[in-house]
């Protein structure tokens, strides 16, 4: 290996490590965890269907309509969706939801689920005139 060689190498390193530190040092206030209270709206057909607290403790949610059913799994303080019979299962691949506006939609049952903000965070900003 060269001297070129080297110095490319640590250029490469030092970029990717740039890119990982704010990850490893973001703070986790918005996650959910002991009394966080983060709860996610569960909504069909535009109308809400059921609202839940995000537990560490697992528990199912089924839901059924006319088009078919869901079923969501809530654990360590997220939500998932683990079973559906649309014919696509994109919703499935929405994974382990744990963040506020982070969300799961299964357009063919026309079922949303949102983790609802943080208390506060949804105040008002300011007021433009």
């Amino acid at each position: 290996m060269k001297r070129a060689d080297v110095l490319l190498i640590s250029i490469v390193l030092i970029a990717a490590l740039a890119f990982l530190m704010p990850r490893w040092l973001s703070n986790d206030a918005d996650k959910g965890g002991p009394g966080k209270e983060l709860k996610a709206n569960i909504t069909v057909d535009g109308k809400l269907f059921k609202t839940i607290t995000l537990t560490k403790e697992e528990q199912t949610i089924e839901v059924r309509t006319e088009r078919g059913y869901n079923i969501l799994k809530v654990h360590d303080y997220g939500v998932e969706m683990f079973d559906a019979d649309c014919p696509d299962k994109v919703c499935l691949g929405f994974g382990f939801i744990t963040l506020p506006k982070q969300t799961i939609v299964c357009l063919p049952h026309r079922v949303l689920v949102e983790i609802a903000s943080a208390a506060g965070e949804d105040e008002v900003d300011g007021y433009v005139q």
